[in-house]
């Protein structure tokens, strides 16, 4: 674009209310839907990362502790 046809497209913009106004609208609402798919990126990011860095003998020792404790010593059988 020349430096002719910039002006001229600045100069129907100034000329073009509702355009402008429609426009600021459009950009007011995606910036919005950018925060919120940032935000959305982030909170699954983080997930992600907390589940990769969570020790995975952690299930199996919960596991092994509950066996232990189940395994005292038994009742006998009256009779």
């Amino acid at each position: 674009m020349t430096f002719t046809m910039l002006l001229e497209a600045e100069f129907d913009m100034v000329r073009n209310p509702w355009l402008s106004l429609w426009l600021s609208a459009a950009n007011t609402w995606a910036g919005a839907a950018r925060g919120f798919w940032t935000a959305e990126m982030h909170r699954q990011q983080k997930a992600m990362l907390n589940e990769m860095t969570r020790p995975k003998s952690q299930s199996s020792t919960k596991a092994r502790a509950y066996k232990k404790a189940a395994s005292g010593v038994r009742r006998q059988a009256k009779g």
